[in-house]
């Protein structure tokens, strides 16, 4: 099975004010502040301590950096040090090196920078350490590279006003405002750090005991030297309480596979014609089976589909959902339940964001299943549904003549038994 991988090309150097830099291999992360949202968890524990699923939060987050080609972290500490340092040692365990800077536990955040500036790379990645968004480290490399600014952070788009604003952007995603009180109006996303700073930023660090965000986000933006990576995909926090849940069942990392319905579930109808009622349905030999083996091996299935035919009025919303209550009663018959059906109703030219090869419906079920799009496959058949997949860092596989979704998912079930007996 060949499973395509989101890629970006990596350059190699950044040219930033005349400096230039290369790709950063240390992470910093900012982990010393006393947790009170998160209390009383955090009161014989600091926040990046605080146990999700058996494992620290922080851990989640190292293992992360690990994978994404970073060495070196620099961990700065304030609240109760010795459990963070007790518990992941010199990070050898887990693969990379930490080091540690403490401070006192009521210091703000430019201070544990500043304290620990000798340890810092000239360009490096800052973390939050109640934060974990699905990073892919070379899309970032390559934004802060076409950038040239000093600083970058990442931004979560917000369209779900899943929290509150605290940047505005420009056309370009440059930021324009960073209000981190976010008193500002038309404030849009919503800043989750994972930002790529150089020593050009770090330069503007103040004597004076603040936050880090407001003495070097506020005026790199208002210098229009801070650009800004823009992400539709949700982050996730031990920030409070009420978060955890979430926090949780993302992490948990139910297996599911998203899937195209034509081309993949029934056979494809001519182009620009539409399956309009159960009499023009065909499955596609092998559908159903391999829909029962994906559920009996503990997948949640959910398809992503294109339905242009109501736009152009060849069909109704309610002959859709007529059809679709037949497919899936079929396919559930033989042990094939799709949990969702996402469906795109609108036009070529509607102008959505929810029609591939935009990545709008990959987006949405991310958001209601909490899923990690960069471990989820997604199964297509044209380059409409790879484009969605790229967008979104989603892991893609398509069929065809000579690869059918029943060939994929033997293909796909074979390797994870393999890998259980390795």
């Amino acid at each position: 099975m060949n499973i395509v991988l989101p890629t970006s090309p990596c350059l190699q150097k950044a040219d930033v004010e005349g400096r230039t830099y290369s790709r950063p291999r240390q992470a910093v992360i900012l982990a010393g502040g006393r947790g009170t949202r998160m209390r009383p968890i955090t009161l014989d524990r600091p926040k990046p301590m605080v146990p999700v699923l058996g494992r620290p939060f922080l851990e989640y987050q190292i293992e992360q950096l690990r994978q994404e080609g970073f060495e070196r972290v620099l961990l700065l500490l304030g609240y109760l040090p010795h459990v963070v340092m007790d518990h992941f040692g010199d990070g050898s365990r887990l693969g990379l090196s930490i080091e540690y800077a403490v401070t006192r536990p009521d210091d703000l955040t430019s201070s544990r920078v500043s304290n620990a500036r000798h340890l810092i790379d000239p360009c490096f990645l800052l973390l939050y350490c109640d934060n974990y968004w699905p990073m892919r480290m070379e899309r970032l490399w390559q934004r802060f590279c076409a950038a040239g600014k000093p600083g970058m952070i990442t931004v979560y788009s917000n369209k779900d006003g899943y929290s509150r604003g605290s940047v505005i952007l420009d056309a370009d995603d440059n930021v324009t405002v960073f209000d981190r009180l976010r008193t500002t109006p038309g404030l849009q996303g919503v800043e989750i750090s994972y930002a790529i700073l150089t020593d050009l930023a770090l330069e503007l660090l103040p004597d004076e005991d603040t936050l880090f965000e407001e003495a070097i986000y506020t005026p790199l933006a208002t210098q229009h030297r801070l650009a800004g990576f823009v992400s539709e995909h949700r982050y996730y926090s031990v920030g409070s309480i009420e978060r955890l849940p979430a926090t949780e069942r993302f992490m948990r990392r139910e297996k599911t596979m998203l899937v195209d319905r034509d081309g993949v579930l029934n056979c494809r109808p001519p182009r620009a014609q539409y399956v309009c009622s159960w009499d023009q349905w065909e499955w596609v030999p092998g559908a159903k089976q391999a829909l029962a083996l994906l559920n009996e091996a503990g997948y949640r299935i959910v398809i992503i589909s294109n339905q242009a035919g109501i736009a152009r009025g060849a069909m109704t919303a309610a002959d859709l959902e007529a059809l679709h209550q037949r497919m899936c009663a079929e396919s559930e018959a033989v042990g094939g339940k799709i949990a969702e059906i996402y469906h795109c109703p609108h036009g070529w030219d509607d102008g959505c964001d929810c029609r591939k090869p935009k990545p709008g419906m990959l987006y949405q079920a991310q958001r209601d299943f909490d899923l990690d799009l960069t471990r989820t496959l997604f199964v297509g058949d044209d380059d409409r549904d790879r484009q969605a997949a790229e967008a979104a860092d989603c892991l893609y596989a398509q069929v065809s003549e000579q690869c059918s979704l029943l060939d994929l998912t033997r293909q796909l079930l074979s390797k994870a038994e393999q890998g259980r007996h390795e």
